[in-house]
């Protein structure tokens, strides 16, 4: 994964715990998951209601756009368990949702698939649980 702007990631402490314990509990050699833990190395962990209501966090649900073919696409950011491609959930773990973690609106990120390369811009966040005021997710 590569950004290609240096960003704040702010995390609240229950997610914080939670993503270090999968990191911790998976399998070693996860070569995958070098790049979570550097972005939780770098994490701000605040209070929920101190997060910016535009930044991606666990749960989030923002619409996405694809820099090179313009076509806009929505996503939930999830933990692993409540992945589902056909319902648009995203774990944290896939490349695509470790790069989601902490982007803003208007921020610009792209990370490595096999084919290449792939550029999104968030363009607006619709649904976070610390801006909602539901801490229990």
């Amino acid at each position: 994964m590569i950004n290609t702007v240096k960003r704040t990631i702010y995390i609240t402490r229950a997610d914080m715990t939670r993503l270090r314990s999968l990191i911790t509990s998976a399998k070693p050699g996860r070569d995958d998951l070098s790049g979570l833990r550097h972005e939780l190395d770098h994490a701000y962990v605040v209070e929920p209601a101190a997060i910016p209501g535009d930044v991606i966090t666990m749960n989030s649900q923002a619409r996405l756009q694809d820099l090179e073919s313009r076509e806009e696409m929505t996503f939930t950011l999830v933990f692993p368990e409540h992945a589902s491609i056909e319902h648009d959930r995203i774990s944290v773990l896939a490349p695509i949702g470790t790069a989601m973690l902490g982007q803003r609106e208007g921020d610009e990120f792209e990370w490595e698939v096999p084919a290449g390369r792939v550029r999104l811009k968030v363009i607006k966040v619709l649904y976070q649980p610390e801006a909602a005021k539901q801490y229990h997710l």
